[in-house]
């Protein structure tokens, strides 16, 4: 179902290794702007930090056997076939075989869905400033992890596999890490390019300190979500720094997903050189 040549790969992964560089920068005010979630912390009552903590609970279950986040396979399925008329789509195996185009296609339909999906709830938390921040957070982390899942089947990788689904983490990390830790995760994730398993097995390891890994996330949603903790007003923030981050998030799942679909193609393609 495609026929991309090495040198179209090539010029491809070119793209990609270059968005990755841009990415290390970190503008001061990110750094800065981590401060509030950790006022935040002490300002929110026990009765909504217990909810946060089921919802890391429940991150960790999705982390070991894929938890209540896993999304519909049809629904990827039913968006492929869109572009490819007369082609039925039954099995995840089916979308790793789809042009690189399609796979982009999907991807930004999913970013576009999702993100209409994350204005609405943002404005909706907004309504209530500090208190109502504290539940869009865990809801906000949801829809990345679903926006991630639906990406990852749409360049022909199953969430089901707990590895996809330390890398889904990774990719949420990733989304939201310093310069430091941008680098510290793209070496990580080489390990999935390169098909090493001992590496796959070393990230599934250090993910058992999961905990920290939604600590992190949230403690950077920093000054994008400071503005949203003013009652009524936080309605226009929210709304607008939610359709942006989960549209950053989905940047990097098309970025990163696609890179790993096109080394796979290329190491394909050597292989049958030889």
């Amino acid at each position: 179902m495609n026929n991309e040549s090495k040198e179209y790969l090539e010029s491809e992964l070119q793209i990609i290794n270059k968005w990755e560089k841009e990415q290390k920068g970190l503008w001061f005010w990110e750094k800065i702007g981590r401060l509030p979630f950790k006022l935040l912390d002490k300002a929110t009552p026990a009765f909504i930090q217990d909810k946060i903590a089921l919802f890391l609970d429940e991150l960790g279950s999705f982390v070991q056997s894929g938890g209540q986040y896993l999304t519909k396979e049809q629904s990827v399925f039913k968006r492929i076939e869109g572009y490819i008329p007369g082609k039925s789509i039954k099995s995840v195996e089916e979308c790793a075989n789809v042009s690189l185009h399609v796979m982009s296609s999907v991807s930004e339909d999913i970013k576009k869905t999702n993100s209409k999906l994350a204005t609405v709830q943002g404005a909706s938390t907004g309504i209530g400033g500090i208190f109502t921040l504290t539940i869009d957070v865990p809801l906000l982390l949801s829809l990345s992890l679903k926006t991630l899942q639906d990406i990852s089947l749409a360049y022909g990788f199953d969430p089901k596999d707990k590895e996809e689904r330390v890398f889904i983490v990774k990719c949420l990390q990733f989304a939201t890490a310093d310069i430091v830790g941008k680098e510290a995760i793209l070496n990580d994730l080489s390990s999935f390019h390169s098909n090493e398993q001992v590496g796959r097995k070393e990230m599934v390891s250090q993910l058992q300190g999961w905990r920290e890994v939604v600590y992190t996330y949230r403690d950077q949603f920093g000054w994008k979500k400071l503005l949203q903790m003013i009652p009524i007003a936080g309605m226009v923030f929210g709304a607008f720094t939610n359709r942006s981050m989960i549209a950053d998030v989905a940047e990097v799942g098309n970025m990163l997903y696609r890179k790993r679909r096109i080394l796979l193609r290329l190491e394909a393609k050597q292989k049958q050189i030889h």
